[in-house]
């Protein structure tokens, strides 16, 4: 561990211990691992197990119910803690479903509705312009703060470009991945396995951005 960010966890002896703002075990298990690898004596605690309810996310950007969420672990929780937000965007609906993707389609979480409307939303573009590929990016801003009124949150951002199709391919993955195309690749992100995409995706880079602030 750099000097610098010895000098921050020895401003707060709680610092080695922080809230993920969230209960995806994924996410934790990423975070965990990662963190291991780059030697930093942290303990991530999903905010579950320290009975935080989830937050209102209501901002308007993925910045904003990043900080949102990270700030109402700490303060509930009294110790550092990380949130994540993210989700899809295609510019060619204005950057929709964005902060909405997970419930895009009215009902939280049901992938196969809001993968359904983000086809049907697409199809009058498709027809008016055929031979066009339609470009998607998948989001990723994770907003760490050291307390629940910290003014200089850290913020990373991950961004993953590929392109959106008219029909699912793969079982892999959640949400939009079965649309999510690489062209680079040629597969989608539903089709690619778990360390591979972990490797790419907007997530991976922004952990990978945020481990570099703590670490400079």
């Amino acid at each position: 561990m750099s000097s610098s960010n010895s000098q921050l966890y020895a401003k707060n002896p709680a610092s080695a211990k922080w809230i993920l703002a969230s209960n995806n075990q994924g996410k934790l298990a990423e975070l965990k691992r990662l963190f291991a690898e780059a030697d930093l004596d942290i303990t991530v605690t999903p905010q579950g197990e320290l009975n935080i309810e989830d937050a209102i996310e209501d901002g308007l950007s993925f910045v904003e119910n990043a900080i949102i969420k990270a700030r109402h672990a700490s303060r509930i929780g009294g110790l550092p803690a990380i949130a994540d937000d993210s989700g899809l965007c295609v510019p060619a609906l204005g950057n929709a479903p964005g902060i909405y993707s997970a419930r895009y389609a009215g009902e939280h979480g049901n992938d196969a509705k809001n993968n359904a409307k983000l086809i049907k939303e697409l199809q009058p573009l498709r027809m008016q312009q055929p031979d066009q590929s339609i470009k998607g990016m998948f989001v990723c801003v994770l907003a760490m703060v050291r307390h629940a009124d910290d003014p200089l949150p850290i913020i990373a951002q991950g961004l993953w470009q590929g392109e959106i199709l008219e029909a699912p391919q793969g079982d892999n993955g959640f949400g939009y991945d079965p649309l999510f195309w690489l062209p680079e690749l040629q597969t989608t992100a539903a089709c690619m396995d778990a360390a591979d995409k972990n490797r790419l995706s907007h997530r991976g880079q922004a952990i990978g951005q945020l481990l570099s602030q703590l670490l400079s």
